[in-house]
């Protein structure tokens, strides 16, 4: 199968790419390679690619429609995972229009190329910042998700939007993927795993917002993927039991899904923390802070749809995943 990743530079899109070349598929990657955090990691993931049959890259601007409506129409996908994205809560107060430009105006291009090339099915990374001002916990795709808190967090939420129009429309089949805390190894500098990592072994302050009373719905990297590769695999359609009387946010009387990848585990910020510095052997220094503007202060994912829909269930223990991580950085970073 041809397949069409987006963001295949980035920690999850990488990842998605081996995964697909593993069990015999021909992947186009397309990334903008862009300096949000050092692109020398970047290029590292795409080197580790670049040496697998089966795989070819461009680098190209999603928000350059023609760039990618070219690519495509040459490489001609049967199916679109598009993870290409400008991430960051804390990075949408500081640079708004870069979330426009990647994630409204790419993710329209994208439309229009699945609309364009009629792909059997377009799977696309939302966010668990969705969730926003709820408060009820687990976090389900049944509740309604209309509170943002971040420019971020709107963006993710408009691309839904898009895409039910779309789905529609033009009967594209459309799953979004409401992600949650994404951690693991090639993971990003700027999550909390690899900066509180970074600054204890270099003996630094690690800034620790809402004096460590978070709760993330931490979720390991190949549970991510083996998620995504089976919603990918799991082809919407619309839902039977679908109202418009009582309308189902994560599901339509069109090709529409929505799903939460967490690993249905929470776990408190400084819990988190005293597990890194176990596996470190490291006591961190703390500077204590009060709660960020734009943050969500507990999420925890609801996972039965995809239970139910496609047979998985997140379940990487967090202390595995860390292990796993700080063995890859020591060993990345030759620290």
């Amino acid at each position: 199968m041809r397949i069409l990743v987006t963001g295949a530079a980035g920690f999850i899109g990488s990842f998605v790419s081996h995964h697909l070349l593993n069990r015999g598929d021909a992947v186009l990657g397309i990334d903008n390679i862009n300096d949000y955090y050092d692109p020398t990691l970047k290029e590292s993931r795409l080197k580790r690619l670049s040496e697998r049959d089966a795989f070819d890259f461009q680098k190209i601007d999603i928000a350059d429609f023609d760039a990618l409506a070219r690519a495509c129409r040459e490489f001609q996908p049967q199916r679109i995972i598009h993870l290409a994205a400008q991430a960051g809560v804390r990075y949408s107060l500081e640079n708004p229009h870069a979330y426009i430009h990647s994630n409204i105006v790419g993710f329209t291009n994208i439309l229009e190329v699945a609309r364009e090339l009629k792909v059997e099915h377009l799977t696309y990374a939302s966010s668990s910042s969705v969730y926003g001002a709820n408060k009820t916990v687990p976090f389900s795709t049944s509740q309604n998700v209309d509170h943002p808190l971040s420019l971020y967090a709107a963006s993710k939420k408009s691309n839904e939007l898009m895409a039910h129009c779309y789905s529609h429309l033009y009967n594209l089949p459309t799953t979004g993927l409401r992600f949650f805390t994404v951690y693991g190894p090639w993971g990003r500098p700027d999550m909390a795993l690899f900066l509180f990592t970074e600054r204890i072994l270099a003996r630094k302050p690690i800034q620790v917002f809402n004096y460590g009373n978070h709760v993330r719905d931490f979720t390991y990297i190949d549970d991510i993927v083996e998620g995504i590769i089976r919603t990918s695999d799991k082809i919407a359609a619309p839902a039977p039991d679908w109202s418009g009387e009582n309308p189902q946010p994560g599901r339509s009387n069109c090709p529409f899904r929505v799903y939460n990848i967490g690993n249905n585990s929470p776990v408190v910020l400084g819990d988190f923390i005293t597990a890194i510095e176990e596996v470190l052997g490291i006591q961190a220094e703390k500077e204590m802070l009060p709660m960020a503007a734009g943050d969500v202060p507990d999420t925890y994912a609801e996972v039965s749809d995809l239970v139910s829909d496609v047979g998985f269930r997140p379940e990487t223990p967090i202390r595995v995943g860390i292990e796993k991580f700080i063995e890859w950085y020591r060993e990345y970073y030759r620290v």
